[in-house]
């Protein structure tokens, strides 16, 4: 599940030329190694909860900006709306600790 939300991330990214490939895609919008997209496809694993959470602040981060510009509005609420999606899904698997303990 969490794969597919980046891989439509990514998809989404390339159609607008943001990013142009996974090695980019991985190492400048989820903080990991150029190779981490290529090795979540062939070992068939979920991305990590880290990986997805600095996925989601970048894509606000650049939300944000581009909403600075009336041109870019549309473009930056998608960004936020992906950033939204990345953070339910770190936010559905965080651990819940009682703090009064």
């Amino acid at each position: 599940m969490k794969k597919d939300v980046l891989f439509e991330i990514f998809s989404f990214l390339k159609s607008k030329g943001i990013t142009a490939t996974e090695s980019e895609f991985s190492e400048h919008w989820l903080g990991a190694s150029e190779s981490y997209v290529r090795k979540l496809r062939s070992a068939r694993t979920e991305p990590s909860l880290g990986a997805v959470a600095i996925c989601a602040s970048r894509l606000m981060c650049a939300a944000e900006q581009l909403r600075q510009s009336p041109r870019y509005r549309q473009l930056a609420e998608q960004m936020a709306a992906m950033s939204s999606k990345c953070r339910a899904l770190v936010d559905a698997e965080s651990v819940e600790f009682d703090l009064a303990a």
